[in-house]
């Protein structure tokens, strides 16, 4: 082979070199490229994790906001006494929507802050023509101590043996069994109850009550 023939053959020095060095940074862009992908799949399958997570939550949380729409029936009527001593008459709220709330009581800071955000609406209630009767198993002086601490002004009616509770269905729907739950019982003007809702996430914002009762009255 002549001297041209090589030359032509292998390419001059300096092209060699720059090919050896593309060569290399290539080698070096794949070897920097392999954890970035799998980084991105690391971190697509957290995504998927997450989103199973958040939907598990979701159904927790719908399933802990459960309402009925049980056909209207007559309210069990019922005279029970309330923390100031009073005694109360479900016929005497004839005239006007009510609604039951029947809860835990005593030792539930839950039950109390329920009713301390109802307090905080009382004007939309008294707009929409609704007395809020809160309910509990507990003494007089039990429930007056939690009321007291929480800045509860709101009478509660004293269900000591759980026959108003039981007549409505509450009992054993809460975290115990001989004690209601986080319950509401909508009754409109003629005596008819229109709406139950229990609530285990031991909540429902005022807005939501109202939107409850608007929705269920006829």
């Amino acid at each position: 082979m002549t001297t041209k023939a090589a030359a032509r053959s292998h390419p001059p020095r300096g092209q060699r070199t720059t090919q050896a060095r593309r060569a290399k940074a290539e080698r070096v862009r794949a070897e920097r490229a392999r954890p970035s992908r799998r980084r991105r799949r690391h971190l697509l399958l957290w995504g998927v994790v997450l989103t199973a997570v958040a939907a598990l939550i979701g159904a927790m949380m719908w399933s802990a906001r459960t309402t009925s729409d049980a056909s209207s029936r007559p309210a069990p009527d019922f005279t029970l006494t309330d923390t100031n001593g009073a005694t109360v008459r479900l016929a005497d709220y004839r005239s006007r929507n009510v609604v039951l709330y029947f809860n835990e009581g005593a030792g539930c800071q839950s039950c109390l802050y329920q009713m301390a955000d109802i307090e905080k609406h009382a004007a939309q209630f008294t707009a929409a023509n609704v007395t809020v009767l809160p309910i509990v198993m507990n003494t007089a002086e039990q429930i007056k101590a939690d009321m007291a601490a929480n800045g509860v002004r709101t009478p509660f009616l004293i269900d000591a043996d759980g026959s108003v509770s039981a007549a409505y269905g509450t009992l054993g729907k809460g975290m115990h069994a001989g004690l209601p739950g986080h319950s509401f019982v909508l009754i409109d003007p003629d005596g008819s109850q229109r709406w139950y809702g229990e609530y285990p996430s031991m909540y429902l914002s005022s807005a939501d009550l109202l939107n409850q009762i608007r929705k269920h009255l006829p």
